[in-house]
């Protein structure tokens, strides 16, 4: 049986006390659920995250890393240097990494290997934009991103892949898919997988919805069939929201 996950992607938000305070509300506000529990700090704030929800349902993850174990990569963070802080999941090929960065599937191909190969479960992002919607492309995108960046693995390395579909056009634009959307391109998901490899890893992976969510649609949404829960945004900065969030996932 998959899991649902909530995760909140702080993105580039939240100074050091910021940070510390927020976390103090979550720990207030949001109670254990049928969801795991994730939260996405900026990397300056990830180990003191970890040390204040030491022994917390709450887990703390990154938001990005680098596919080389060490280097000349200025600026970089590599899987043992999150390890060492007791980081063990990352979020990878967001829609701001893949647009602001250059991010292409090649490269979060050899992320996702090198996250995978140090043992850290990955939630791997995808999702069309908004012309890609308007032209009728959206399934021939997203089946795309995911042959090119996840489907020369294993069967096995399944296990430690958590998807998150986001429609890029519902990011920060207050505009959400509609349920009835988000359920028919989840399930379109799965049909993908299930082609490429069986049903059996079709059915358990975990995907979840980034778009927009909010404590007014996030129990709707969740309610479908094929989606496992969120990832997170501008919610999850506000501990009431975000606790709200969880508690739809039920």
């Amino acid at each position: 049986m998959r899991n649902k996950i909530v995760a909140g992607n702080w993105k580039m938000n939240k100074n050091r006390a910021d940070t510390a305070q927020l976390i103090e509300e979550l720990m207030s506000a949001v109670t254990p659920s049928a969801a795991e529990v994730m939260i996405a700090p900026t990397f300056v704030n990830l180990a003191e995250a970890v040390t204040k929800l030491d022994g917390s349902f709450i887990e703390v993850v990154a938001q990005n890393m680098h596919f080389a174990e060490s280097g000349a990569y200025t600026g970089e963070i590599s899987a043992d240097m999150l390890q060492s802080i007791g980081i063990n999941t990352v979020i990878l090929g967001h829609s701001e990494r893949r647009a602001y960065f250059g991010e292409d599937d090649a490269l979060l191909a050899k992320k996702v290997d090198a996250a995978l190969k140090a043992g850290i479960r990955i939630i791997f992002c995808f999702g069309e934009e908004l012309q890609d919607r308007k032209s009728g492309d959206h399934f021939k995108v997203v089946g795309s991103q995911l042959k090119n960046g996840l489907f020369h693995l294993d069967g096995d390395s399944w296990k430690n892949i958590v998807l998150a579909y986001e429609p890029v056009w519902a990011i920060g634009t207050g505009e959400t898919a509609s349920p009835e959307q988000a359920q028919e391109m989840h399930a379109f998901i799965r049909k993908t997988i299930a082609e490429a490899y069986n049903n059996e890893i079709a059915q358990d992976v975990t995907i979840l919805y980034g778009g927009s969510v909010k404590p007014g649609n996030a129990k709707e949404i969740f309610s479908k069939e094929d989606v496992d829960g969120g990832l997170i945004g501008g919610a999850s900065l506000v501990a009431t929201d975000f606790a709200a969030i969880v508690a739809a996932a039920q």
